[in-house]
This record gives C-alpha cells, sequence and structure tokens, in this order.
C-alpha cells in the first residue's frame, strides 16, 4: 500500500533538488562571505549525508540544499500538528498572534539566505549605519500582557503533543533522507560542473599569492 505522506515527500524533495540544481551554476565564491559561527542547519546534518556532499562543498552551497529540505520537513509538521495536535496547533498559532508586529529582516528570503547572517562582520572603529537586527529590535512593538495561563490538563495534553510532534518530525527528515539520496548523482554531476572548478581556481589563486619571491 502506497503512504500518501512518503509520496508527498518524495515529490516535495524532487522539486527542491531541482530548484537547488537550477542555483548552482550562479553560485560564485565572490559572492559568499565568511562566517564568524559554525550554521547548526549544516554542521553534521544529516540531509548533507544523505545527498552525499557532507564536508566536501562550500557552506553557502551546502546551506541552500538543507534549507530547502528543512522547510519540507517544517512544512510536514506544520501540517500534521494542524491536523492532529490540536492543543499545540493552537499554542503556536496563539503565540504568533500574540506577539506579530515589526520588521521581520529574514521574512521571505530564498532558501540560500534562511538562517544565514543578514548583517555583515565589521570593527568597532568603522560601525555600519544600520543593521539589520538593529531595525528589527527598532521596530519591535511593546511587549504584550502576559497569556492566560493553561490548565493543569492543557499542560500535559500540550506535553504529549510536543513529543508527537518531535516524533513525526523525526520520521519526516529520515524520509526526506531516504527521498534525498535518490538524487545523489545528480547532486554530485552538478558540484563536479559548476562549483569544483570554482574552488580548484580560488586554491590556485590562493597557492600562488603564497609562492615565495624567488
Amino acid at each position: 500500500m502506497n503512504d500518501p505522506g512518503r509520496d508527498w515527500i518524495s515529490a516535495r524533495v524532487d522539486a527542491a533538488v531541482d530548484a537547488w540544481l537550477r542555483w548552482v551554476p550562479s553560485w560564485q565564491p565572490g559572492t559568499v562571505r565568511g562566517r564568524s559561527r559554525m550554521c547548526r542547519r549544516c554542521t553534521g546534518s544529516p540531509l548533507l549525508e544523505a545527498a552525499g556532499i557532507a564536508g566536501t562543498v562550500p557552506h553557502q552551497v551546502a546551506h541552500a540544499l538543507t534549507s530547502r529540505m528543512q522547510r519540507i520537513v517544517d512544512r510536514a509538521v506544520d501540517g500534521y500538528t494542524e491536523r492532529e495536535l490540536p492543543t499545540l496547533h493552537a499554542e503556536l498559532t496563539g503565540e504568533q498572534m500574540w506577539h506579530t508586529g515589526g520588521f521581520e529582516p529574514s521574512a521571505g528570503l530564498d532558501p540560500e539566505y534562511d538562517g544565514v547572517d543578514l548583517d555583515p562582520e565589521t570593527d568597532d572603529e568603522q560601525p555600519f549605519l544600520f543593521t539589520m537586527a538593529g531595525l528589527a529590535e527598532e521596530t519591535r512593538p511593546e511587549p504584550p500582557l502576559p497569556r492566560p495561563p493553561l490548565s493543569a490538563e492543557e499542560k500535559q495534553r500540550l506535553i504529549r503533543e510536543i513529543e508527537l510532534a518531535d516524533r513525526f518530525a523525526d520520521d519526516a527528515g529520515q524520509r526526506v533522507c531516504f527521498a534525498l539520496a535518490e538524487h545523489r548523482p545528480r547532486i554530485q554531476a552538478a558540484v563536479d560542473r559548476f562549483v569544483e572548478p570554482q574552488v580548484q581556481a580560488m586554491l590556485e589563486e590562493l597557492s600562488r599569492h603564497l609562492e615565495p619571491p624567488r
């Protein structure tokens, strides 16, 4: 018997990999800024292991893929929560309504920028006139009044539904990994064609600058 959830995830992974493959030819090392912190989404990601590119490609290339895959997991969990977990769904939607407002610089970004630092690194001697994080903080509304407390029964139900949501998220992540592994040849071919030559050219340029003068 076919599993509708698995079919949905496989179709989404197929489409997301296709989108990533369309994006990869536009990647250039010069468009990438160094990071001062490790990316929690990409470091040790089983998604990159499934794709066969863990630790072998520049971060932005990997991040563009993991972000697309994570969106699939998140959407699957959101749908499951809305359908099957009414207490958790009500809590999440109520939290969103309670804290709505303000400027969100990360809203609507392409997957390759999802979760990446939006502000470049700077030093104290030449600060920027403004930063995205600063704008978000300036437009943040006043803290709302405390939300009504949950009853003991509602708390127990919420804890149980959070556990179910976590299990579903783990299962959805595994399904995405299995579906992604089927695309390994296409992913590796794109890396070999569009990414690896640029990395090698960058390394050769760096080595020329490092050669001692004759």
